[in-house]
């Protein structure tokens, strides 16, 4: 019997060999052990990042609040761009959305709850190391010559993400919501707390929408798509990306662009995925 055809063991264990013995397989309780001291790990260097987050206030705060400054990088490379083309009147206005705070121990919570998040950002890395590295025993050997470039590619997925909201999301529907007036006589007072739980918020999940082709790598392993599944769907997929880009971001034609053109691409990456593990698996069938 060649290793392909031998069965895995749960998550975390052993494949069997010959040269395996009984001693060498886990447990159940074994797993869950390992699992605990894998959290544990996560949630140390979490933390411990975390507290570096804290001590460097000014200079964390600095980069958070500067969506709601006027004068924030994105603004002008969009209003450059916008004068390229002619949208003069779509100008984003050099304006800054001025944050006030409402509770006694808010701005003190607000520190705490941004280093928690930014440190869980910069744990990606060693989160994804950790549990890769816990599920890579129960994995076949061919599967396991493409664990270390997955692996890079879920960190590298995650952080384009979250780059993606910070620079390109986050800025747009800041200036866009904090300065709409449904009469100008009602005067926005964006509250700091609004303002970070959407920051957070919209931080963490595009970067695991980001995600997506990871997934559909997975999916189409576990023979659930296909890539002629996928590229039939590819105007239905288009049409949802379209209507929920436009839930996240301000209606207008250019922010809308903005987020649906990184979406779908991921999209169109995804079906290339599924598309090359299939020719893949043909080819070692061929093989064999």
């Amino acid at each position: 019997m060649s290793e392909d055809q031998l069965p895995r063991n749960a998550v975390g264990g052993n494949v069997s060999t010959n040269t395996d013995d009984a001693q060498s397989e886990m447990s159940f309780w074994d797993h869950l052990d390992e699992l605990r001291r894998v959290l544990m790990r996560i949630i140390l260097v979490t933390v411990v990042i975390a507290l570096g987050v804290f001590m460097f206030k000014d200079e964390v705060f600095a980069a958070v609040l500067a969506p709601s400054q006027g004068d924030f990088l994105t603004y002008r490379w969009i209003n450059h761009l916008l004068v390229l083309l002619g949208w003069d009147s779509m100008l984003i206005p050099d304006t800054d959305i001025t944050l006030i705070n409402t509770q006694l121990a808010a701005q003190f919570m607000t520190h705490i709850t941004v280093s928690m998040t930014i440190g869980l950002l910069f744990a990606a890395p060693y989160v994804v190391y950790e549990l890769f590295g816990f599920v890579k025993p129960a994995l076949y050997e061919n599967e396991r010559r493409y664990s270390n470039r997955i692996m890079v590619a879920v960190i590298a997925l995650f952080f384009l993400g979250v780059a993606m909201n910070y620079f390109v999301i986050f800025p747009v529907s800041v200036k866009f919501l904090g300065t709409y007036q449904v009469h100008e006589g009602v005067v926005n007072t964006i509250a700091l707390s609004s303002y970070i739980s959407t920051f957070t918020t919209l931080s963490l999940m595009m970067g695991l929408v980001f995600e997506i082709p990871i997934l559909a790598y997975f999916l189409a392993s576990a023979g659930m798509i296909s890539g002629s599944t996928l590229a039939k769907y590819r105007r239905h997929a288009f049409v949802i990306i379209m209507v929920a880009s436009a839930f996240i971001t301000p209606p207008d034609a250019f922010t809308l662009m903005l987020m649906t053109v990184p979406l779908y691409a991921l999209y169109e990456v995804s079906i290339m995925i599924a598309r090359r593990f299939e020719k893949r698996e043909e080819k070692l069938a061929q093989q064999d």
